[in-house]
């Protein structure tokens, strides 16, 4: 039951999000939506799609450079772009079901350790999480009028006590980490081993042969990610006027929403229209964008995903047959 419910509890969650914030449109409204989406300039979200999908392949690339990290092995391309394919497919259904289904394509098609490959992917997941931090602090620097309107009665006045912060939660970190090492408490040795895990995954990065190559991999990545949503932008005309603080507080209210529920189901379109409204972007013409957004990329991950589960048997029976080719 509770495996049950951590699978349909986030949508579930999402669309009662989404419902009770269309209960609060009038049907002018509605219409006014539907006319923004009829309207929008479809060549733009097309350009979205394709660099979205371009951003999968950059990420695969990316992923074999950690791989040989410890094999020399050839490895297949179109086996880690099959990966990844249907990870972010099997993330849609089933939270961090993703990272497992890599693991398992690689270590069946390539024969690579388990274990191994699935510490790449956390390592993986460490720098994301270290470039998402980046462009928190980007966000807030361009947006810091409107996010100190809306934050102001929770952050320190004085300079000095926010300097103070630091090192205080540096200790906390330090002394917490040395807790559990010392805990004999089942779930906290768990957590420092997770942890552990994270430090050598950071360590292998020394290991990468081409360390230039994966940081452009990476910025080229999430430069697209933001491409994505400011292109599509530009297919309307109520946001096409729109700069770079907007764009980089949508994308991070999105990623906020995906983390909720499976893919963003229902959080998504409503984090990117309270969002834009700050900026002001109509509700009507951000639930538009949203959803336009949402939905072209969550249609591209689905796709993407069944032809990498077709693709991706016949491409290693190929490669059985004409081991020369591949």
């Amino acid at each position: 039951m509770k495996k049950a419910l951590k699978i349909i509890g986030p949508p579930l969650f999402g669309i009662a999000v989404l419902v009770l914030f269309l209960s609060h449109f009038t049907p002018e409204q509605y219409r006014q939506i539907k006319q923004a989406i009829l309207g929008a300039r479809y060549e733009f979200i097309l350009l979205s799609i394709l660099m979205g999908l371009l951003s999968h392949v950059l990420r695969a690339l990316r992923w074999e450079q950690l791989l040989r990290t410890f094999t020399d092995k050839k490895l297949n391309k179109w086996n880690l772009i099959f990966a990844v394919g249907i990870s972010y497919l099997m993330n849609l259904g089933i939270p961090r079901s993703g990272e497992i289904s890599r693991a398992v394509t690689v270590q069946k098609y390539e024969g690579l350790p388990f274990n191994k490959v699935l510490g790449t992917i956390i390592t993986e997941r460490i720098i994301d999480l270290v470039m998402l931090g980046l462009f928190v602090l980007l966000g807030l620097y361009l947006s810091h009028d409107e996010i100190a309107r809306l934050l102001a009665p929770l952050i320190p006045r004085h300079p000095y006590i926010l300097a103070g912060m630091i090192p205080v939660l540096a200790a906390a970190a330090w002394f917490g980490m040395h807790m559990l090492r010392r805990s004999g408490n089942r779930h906290l040795a768990r957590l420092y081993a997770f942890l552990n895990e994270i430090r050598t995954g950071m360590l292998s990065l020394a290991k990468i042969r081409r360390p230039w190559l994966f940081w452009l991999e990476t910025v080229a990545i999430w430069s697209l990610y933001l491409l994505m949503l400011y292109v599509v932008m530009l297919a309307f005309p109520g946001t096409r006027h729109l700069g770079w603080d907007a764009v980089i507080m949508a994308f991070l209210a999105g990623s906020i929403s995906i983390v909720i529920s499976n893919g963003g189901i229902g959080t998504y379109p409503v984090f990117v229209t309270e969002t834009l409204m700050l900026y002001g972007v109509s509700k009507e013409t951000g639930f538009a964008f949203s959803t336009v957004m949402w939905t072209a990329q969550t249609l591209m991950l689905i796709v993407a995903g069944i032809l990498s589960f077709v693709f991706l048997p016949w491409t290693n029976r190929r490669r059985e047959a004409n081991p020369s080719r591949y």
